[in-house]
């Protein structure tokens, strides 16, 4: 048997396919970290009327680009400092605490489908039937990191910090939980990728609207007559009822998104002026690192399940066919070319849309305000969690109401 004849058994294939994207999602992860950190300073200087990152360039040359060299010039600096452990600490859960708030971020990824398909390999680690449950299961975890860092400090600041976390959290799971089951409702399914293929063939969850019967062919040939109508098509009264409570789903998931992962305006765990840093003031070198990596993991992995339940995941506004095996209909691009590029496309459009719900992040968190401890535990408690369960209703009678 020869390597090419082995590698495409079935069991041999699955393992080293699921190698192959896990290594190339990590990585892919592992750099938006690094520069959604640079795209925080820069959106921070922005707003402030300063120039931010702007020196650290190509080591050795003149070549500063803008200071994209920044990032590398944050991880040596930090790989390089000393790490201090208080004499007091618990060394074990001190020790355990930041790679327990690391890891479950980087797990939710597994089962996020980030594009179609490429040569056939599904563009997803693990598609898993229920998902959703995984990613809240896995998700929830991360607090324990954080509990832990703040008790394991022996330290009155990172406690409170923990404390705070743990109480946050618990308020926003139920929300976050509550927020989604009007998607289930509507798609039908728990699978991820399935729901991402419901929103490419019916239309964003978000979307009060969505073009039926648009192709390619009408586009690239600007028939403007058949786009017209394709979109005249795609708005009905079911489509509008089914809209509403899709979008009140979306902001209330959105918002409490924000509360799980300790952002402004709900950063009540690190609180620098009350706190110094929360949970992680104890924390130097790679302890404090995993810390800092972990929150803005935890924003992509975020950042990633709105773009998968809400805005279509990997699929392309108004265009119907994201796997299409001709390429705007050229005929010198052949069809397995064709399908390679869509399957890039799909890809780039996913992480496209995941940087703009960052984008969304970071401007929040420097144009809002911090509330206050008692308003963060109302909101949640007494708006979300209320908003969100009579929103499950709002969505079976509008179910009821379309397919009877």
């Amino acid at each position: 048997m020869d390597l090419l004849s082995f590698l495409m058994q079935p069991e041999v294939f699955l393992i080293w396919t699921s190698l192959a994207k896990t290594i190339g999602l990590l990585a892919v992860i592992l750099g938006f970290v690094s520069y959604t950190v640079y795209a925080e300073r820069k959106v921070c200087a922005f707003i402030q009327d300063r120039l931010g990152p702007n020196r650290v360039g190509i080591p050795l040359t003149k070549f500063r680009i803008l200071g994209l060299g920044q990032p590398i010039a944050d991880a040596m600096k930090l790989l390089l400092k000393e790490n201090f452990i208080p004499k007091s600490a618990n060394r074990f859960y001190y020790y355990i605490a930041p790679k327990l708030s690391m890891i479950p971020p980087i797990l939710v990824l597994a089962v996020l489908p980030f594009g179609s398909s490429l040569y056939g390999v599904p563009m997803v680690i693990a598609n898993v039937n229920i998902g959703v449950l995984y990613v809240f299961a896995v998700s929830s975890l991360g607090v324990y990191g954080i509990v832990l860092a703040g008790w394991a400090s022996n330290s009155k600041y990172p406690f409170l910090g923990g404390i705070r976390s743990s109480s946050q959290m618990i308020s926003y799971e139920l929300s976050l939980g509550l927020s989604v089951i009007p998607v289930f409702l509507v798609a039908g399914t728990l699978n991820l990728q399935d729901i991402v293929v419901w929103q490419q063939q019916n239309g964003w969850m978000i979307a009060p609207w969505w073009p039926k019967g648009l192709t390619i062919q009408s586009i690239v040939a600007l028939d403007f007559d058949s786009v017209w109508n394709s979109f005249v098509a795609g708005v009905s009264l079911q489509r509008i009822l089914i809209w509403i409570p899709m979008l009140i789903s979306f902001v209330i998931f959105l918002i409490a998104m924000f509360a799980e992962t300790n952002r402004l305006p709900f950063d009540l765990p690190e609180a620098e002026q009350e706190l110094v840093g929360g949970y992680h003031t104890e924390y130097s070198s790679m302890g404090f690192a995993l810390f800092f990596l972990g929150e803005y993991a935890a924003m992509i992995a975020g950042s990633g399940i709105i773009v998968t339940l809400f805005l279509g995941g990997w699929s392309m506004p108004f265009i119907p066919d994201g796997s299409a095996t001709s390429f705007f209909g050229l005929p010198f691009v052949p069809g397995w070319l064709a399908g390679l590029i869509w399957g890039f496309v799909n890809i780039g459009v996913f992480f496209g849309k995941v940087s703009m719900i960052l984008f969304l992040f970071i401007w929040v968190r420097w144009t809002l305000p911090r509330f206050r401890y008692d308003q963060l535990m109302k909101l949640g408690w007494y708006f979300f969690f209320e908003l969100a369960l009579v929103n499950i209703f709002i969505t079976a009678f509008v179910l009821a109401y379309v397919k009877r």
